[in-house]
C-alpha cells in the first residue's frame, strides 16, 4: 500500500489487512455512536484510514500500533494533532485504562474501535474486558466466523462466547467482504458491537474461579461434562457427577449447551466444595 510516496508492505506475521472501503469505515464509526466528548481507544490503526473518521467524530483518539513503520506513517499523516495520542506498543502488554489517563490527564470512560488481527482476536478481547476500568463499548472488526462465535447461544456456546457475554452484550452489526481489504484476506469479516455491562452478567465467587471452571468444561469439549470437568479440575468423576446433579445439570451434557447461569451455579458449587462446604441444593438469584 502506498502512502505519501512510500510503499508499506503488510506484514503477514502481524495479520495486517488494511480496510480501505469508505462505506465500511463509515459504518464502523456509526456503530460506535460517537459523541464529540468521547474518548476512543483504537487498536491497530494501520495506515490511518479509520483513524481519520474517529478524529472527526470524537473528542480524543488513543491509537496503539505495534508496527514501527506504521507509527512513523501515522505521525507523518496526522502531524501533531491535539486530538490524537499515538502509542507504539503491543496492546496485550499495555494497560488500556492507564493509556486513557495518560492521554487525557484523568480517568474517563472510553470506547474501543479496532480492526483486530485474526490470530490474536480472542486474547485482545479478553484483555480489554478484564481491564480496569473496562471500556463502555467495543466495536470490533473480526473474522466473520469469530463474530458468529461471540454471539452464539446454547446449545452452540464456546469459550469466547462465554467470555464476551459474561461481561457484555454482543451483537453483529454488518459483514465486510474480503475485497474491502488490502491485501485481500481469505475470509470475510464482520463488525461486532459489545455493550459492556456495569457488572458481570451473573454473580460468581470471582471471575477467576468462574473461568477456571468454564475452561475446564471446554478443555475437552467433545466429552461429556462429567469427564471434561473431572480432567480439568482434577477431581474424581464420581465427585463431579454428584456436584453437577446437586445444581440441576445433567452430567451427560456437553459444555456448549450450558447457559451462563448454569456455569455460575456450577462455579458456586465447586468453590463451596473446594472450601470444604457442601454445595447448597438451591441457589437464589444473587448466586446465579
Amino acid at each position: 500500500m502506498k502512502r505519501r510516496g512510500r510503499s508499506i508492505r503488510p506484514k503477514k506475521r502481524l495479520g495486517q489487512h488494511f480496510l480501505h472501503d469508505p462505506r465500511h469505515l463509515r459504518r464502523i464509526v456509526d456503530a460506535a455512536d460517537l459523541q464529540p466528548e468521547d474518548v476512543v481507544l483504537e487498536i491497530g490503526p494501520g495506515t490511518g484510514t479509520l483513524t481519520r473518521y474517529l478524529l472527526d467524530r470524537s473528542g480524543h483518539v488513543v491509537a496503539v500500533e505495534v508496527d514501527e513503520r506504521l507509527v512513523q506513517l501515522l505521525r507523518e499523516t496526522f502531524g501533531s494533532s491535539p486530538k490524537l495520542t499515538l502509542v507504539h506498543g503491543d496492546i496485550l502488554s499495555l494497560d488500556p485504562g492507564a493509556l486513557i489517563r495518560e492521554a487525557v490527564g484523568e480517568a474517563k470512560p472510553y470506547k474501543v474501535v479496532a480492526n483486530l488481527p485474526y490470530y490474536i482476536t480472542s486474547a485482545i478481547v479478553r484483555h480489554l474486558l478484564e481491564s480496569d476500568p473496562r471500556p463502555q463499548t467495543l466495536v470490533l472488526t473480526v473474522q466473520k466466523e469469530v463474530a458468529q462465535r461471540m454471539v452464539a447461544r446454547p446449545p452452540r456456546m464456546n469459550l469466547l462466547a462465554v467470555s464476551v457475554q459474561f461481561y457484555g452484550e454482543p451483537r453483529l452489526v454488518h459483514t465486510i467482504p474480503r475485497g474491502a481489504f488490502r491485501p485481500r484476506p481469505r475470509v470475510d469479516s464482520a463488525v461486532v458491537r459489545i455493550d459492556v455491562l456495569p457488572e458481570p452478567r451473573v454473580s460468581v465467587p470471582s471471575p477467576e474461579a468462574f473461568f477456571q471452571v468454564v475452561r475446564a468444561g471446554f478443555g475437552q469439549k467433545r466429552k461429556q461434562l462429567r469427564n471434561a470437568l473431572a480432567a480439568g479440575l482434577r477431581l474424581p468423576p464420581e465427585e463431579v457427577e454428584r456436584m453437577l446433579q446437586e445444581v440441576g445439570i445433567d452430567p451427560k451434557r456437553r459444555a456448549e449447551t450450558l447457559s451462563l447461569e448454569e456455569w455460575a451455579r456450577l462455579t458456586w458449587a465447586w468453590v463451596r466444595r473446594k472450601d470444604g462446604q457442601d454445595a447448597p441444593a438451591r441457589f437464589d438469584k444473587k448466586s446465579a
